[in-house]
């Protein structure tokens, strides 16, 4: 039995996760969340709660929004708080710039989970190809779905239907491919699926 936690800044992250890693996830493998109040609050309390996690044969991920900062500098913020953990087989990903990246990246899985029409014939449009590159992407989301879309409620609603082959998301095929390497058992290459 191996144990996957996920560190995430927000709850609809979790939300997300909770449709998708059915998809992924071996049955030996138990996901876990430890969800925070946003980015301070994980950059606070994450080397702590790596400090004293004491479960064994168990595998960390944590999972942030880049927001309006630079990627690479976020990622090692996170990577030496995990270091000093004395955790750093600890895998960081960051959602380019925020998680709705990874829902607008596959207008399917929007239409279907919010019960919409019409949302997927968009998805051939030159910004929803490449999804990532958006400054708001909640933004975005939240005007295409005529405010349908809330971050909590829609994420549990989408998630389930997010296609893991055919989405337009970098940041999201990697943090897919990520989670597929740790349950391999080739936890020791994951830095190369970045």
């Amino acid at each position: 039995m191996m144990m996957l936690v996920f560190f995430l800044e927000e709850p609809s992250a979790e939300e997300m996760l909770k449709g998708v890693l059915p998809k992924i996830l071996p049955k030996h493998v138990v996901p876990r969340y430890v969800v925070f109040e946003g980015k301070q609050d994980l950059d606070k309390q994450l080397e702590r709660r790596l400090k004293h996690w004491k479960t064994p044969n168990t595998r960390f991920l944590v999972m942030r929004d880049q927001d309006s900062g630079d990627c690479r500098v976020i990622k090692q913020n996170l990577l030496n708080k995990c270091g000093a953990a004395k955790r750093p087989d600890t895998i960081v990903r960051i959602a380019c710039h925020e998680l709705e990246s990874f829902y607008l990246g596959d207008l399917r899985a929007v239409e279907t989970g919010l019960g919409l029409n019409g949302l997927s014939k968009l998805q051939k449009k030159r910004k929803y190809r490449a999804p990532d590159n958006l400054p708001n992407p909640a933004q975005e989301l939240i005007s295409l779905t005529k405010r349908f879309y809330q971050k909590v409620s829609g994420s549990r609603a989408i998630g389930p239907h997010l296609d893991l082959k055919n989405n337009f998301s970098h940041s999201f095929n990697v943090l897919v491919r990520t989670i597929k390497y740790i349950v391999s058992n080739n936890y020791e290459n994951i830095h190369e699926t970045s």
